[in-house]
């Protein structure tokens, strides 16, 4: 792994381009004895996390009149032939992990549409962030997209545990008060919040003992903020140890409520994302990796993330050695396919967004993919991002496929399972 350079450049003056996610993400999956114990497999996911994972939250709590661009096409046009609130064009790396482990595709757990419980519950949230709000607007950051940071996506699961957990039966119901004031942007600018939600949950089907948690992706848009932003680089870097400290403090949690299989996955390469790219073009060819074409600065800030990640979950890891905790490597993952996307089938685009506004990236933060005047590329799976921020369901494939089948990309080594098989039968949403 690349050292951290000592000095870096410092970000270009204010630019403010919609940003509703992290570039980073989130995923999960190994069988072992304890949760193969009785089925086989794993009963349920439990995700938290971003846009990375957010199977349509963000739409789910947005108003109608102020939808965010993910809930209209051509997002979802390449498997669900429709915008279902993720921000891709098709399947993300979680619904690849539900299929191999043989479960239907977890929903928006706000919408009051959800059915088993058992079978799966989504916290995630588009433009979530690993710290609070109010921290993040102390520190400088006055624009963040929602409120629904990890710590409340932890307190919602805190309040569902009842549902999950009353009685092992899935066929017990318990009613459930969804309560969160959520914060969401108007097209002025201004602040609004959102109703409470109240809708039935089945009960718990199983012991924790069978449940995969994927913390994350998370914390990736405590950098996109402020990386948007006039704020000096040094203090940007200043953020990565609170931030993974914020991710520990929540793994703490979940395991003391009793989760024992966790994955949690490290950051992308984000000076490969065309919006980062474009936002930092530089004339210095010094500033770019001569092998793929992105920010090598950028690169080593997400590689700073991943290592104090990892020296974290090491030290969980001897604080709870019951605890299966997995280190989900997305950095190397992605990184196999920019060195070398052909043999990956990337003819289209590597560094340029399949769905833009133009530009040498395709990205235009006044058009973006939503937008009824940008279409998108005529072939998504020839490219690796899709819409200047987000990656396309055939990356994700490839990144899924890397973290259930490759030892070599996660840590501790997943173990193939015996649900099914990666491109099993999804239920549609």
């Amino acid at each position: 792994m690349q050292k951290m350079a000592q000095t870096f450049p410092s970000p270009p003056p204010a630019f403010l381009p919609i940003l509703l996610s992290a570039v980073v993400l989130l995923f999960p999956a190994t069988i072992s004895a304890s949760a193969a114990a009785g089925s086989g497999c794993f009963t349920s996911i439990i995700s938290f996390g971003d846009s990375i994972a957010d199977t349509g939250n963000l739409c789910d709590l947005s108003p109608p009149q102020h939808l965010p661009h993910m809930c209209f096409p051509p997002y979802g046009n390449t498997f669900f032939h429709r915008p279902t609130g993720r921000s891709c064009d098709g399947r993300l790396i979680i619904d690849f992990i539900a299929e191999h482990l043989g479960l239907p595709l977890v929903p928006a757990s706000f919408d009051g549409r959800r059915g088993d419980i058992a079978t799966g519950v989504n916290f995630a949230v588009a433009g979530a962030t690993a710290l609070g709000v109010e921290f993040l607007k102390n520190w400088g950051v006055p624009v963040i997209t929602t409120n629904v940071s990890l710590r409340v996506q932890l307190d919602l699961f805190r309040e569902l545990m009842p549902s999950l957990c009353n009685s092992g039966d899935s066929s017990g119901k318990s009613a459930l008060l969804i309560s969160c004031n959520i914060y969401f942007r108007k097209e002025n600018g201004a602040l609004g919040n959102l109703k409470l939600y109240t809708f039935e949950q089945a009960g718990c089907n199983g012991a924790f003992d069978n449940y995969l948690f994927l913390m994350g992706e998370i914390g990736g848009n405590d950098y996109n903020y402020p990386l948007m932003l006039p704020m000096s680089f040094e203090k940007i870097q200043q953020l990565v140890p609170i931030v993974v400290n914020s991710i520990g403090l929540a793994l703490r949690d979940v395991i003391e409520l009793g989760a024992v299989h966790i994955m949690v996955p490290g950051n992308f390469p984000v000076g490969c994302i065309p919006v980062m790219l474009a936002y930092y073009s530089s004339s210095n060819p010094r500033d770019y990796d001569p092998s793929t074409g992105c920010l090598t600065w950028l690169n080593q800030f997400a590689e700073l993330h991943n290592d104090l990640l990892q020296t974290e979950l090491s030290r969980l890891r001897k604080l709870y050695p019951h605890v299966n905790i997995i280190y989900a490597d997305y950095y190397n993952a992605m990184m196999r396919i920019y060195r070398s996307p052909q043999q990956f089938g990337f003819t289209g685009g590597v560094l340029k967004a399949c769905c833009g506004g133009g530009g040498p990236y395709n990205v235009n933060t006044t058009a973006n993919c939503g937008n009824p005047v940008v279409k998108p590329c005529d072939d998504p799976s020839t490219y690796v991002n899709w819409d200047g921020i987000h990656f396309t369901e055939a990356t994700y494939r490839l990144v899924a496929k890397y973290i259930l089948e490759e030892g070599s990309i996660v840590d501790p080594r997943l173990g193939a399972s015996s649900c099914a098989t990666m491109d099993s039968k999804a239920q549609v949403l």
